[in-house]
């Protein structure tokens, strides 16, 4: 995610990336999918 952040008067922008925000955000559209396939495999074997 980025923060921006101006002051008053001239523009002073400040652009900061944090790795954390996107492990977990990345992280949990993994887990999400896998469970999802997981849950499609079992489905499929056991014929429900």
């Amino acid at each position: 995610m980025s923060r921006w952040r101006a002051a008053a008067g001239a523009p002073n922008i400040q652009h900061t990336i944090q790795h954390d925000d996107d492990v977990g955000y990345y992280g949990g559209w993994t887990i999400s999918g896998l469970a999802v396939l997981a849950t499609i495999g079992v489905v499929w074997v056991l014929g429900i």
